[in-house]
């Protein structure tokens, strides 16, 4: 009886475990050369429904070598008939220079939400570019995003 009990009880954690349907990442790796001003990021989300909606992510992995504290984006997503456009300043490092997220040695990894209520479309691209005033930016390994989609029973649609 107390075998039963351990292992539904297990079997009950792990269900919770299980991420949603329709959560979805993707990183691009930037060349060892750096991040072009006018290199756009494509990234074409493969959820479970065609249209869904959540938390939306933005995930920098960088190394020592990014000269700056912070690091501004622009994000455009499909939003229905049109594009969406949103300008994004990430604080990546307080005032004495110490980074922000997580990391080992000279490698860290950031998150930030940049919108917890966004409609994710299907196979319709979200598209960074970075919009810092220098022509190319060292130091940026990845980025990439992470979408938490919210079951559509519990999205109150007006």
């Amino acid at each position: 009886m107390r075998n039963l009990c351990f292992i539904l009880l297990t079997l009950l954690c792990l269900g919770a475990c299980v991420p949603g349907h329709n959560d979805y990442s993707e990183y691009i790796d930037i060349s060892i050369d750096g991040w072009k001003y006018g290199d756009t990021l494509k990234y074409y989300p493969d959820t479970h429904d065609s249209i869904t909606y959540g938390e939306l992510q933005i995930i920098i992995r960088h190394s020592n070598a990014y000269l700056y504290s912070n690091l501004w984006l622009e994000i455009r997503h499909f939003n229905g008939e049109s594009i969406r456009l949103d300008t994004v300043n990430i604080e990546m490092a307080d005032v004495y220079g110490r980074w922000y997220g997580n990391g080992i040695g000279a490698n860290f990894q950031y998150a930030l939400t940049v919108s917890n209520n966004i409609t994710l479309y299907r196979n319709k691209p979200i598209m960074i570019n970075h919009i810092m005033r220098v022509d190319t930016l060292s130091g940026i390994e990845q980025i990439g995003f992470s979408f938490n989609g919210i079951e559509s029973d519990s999205v109150n649609l007006l």
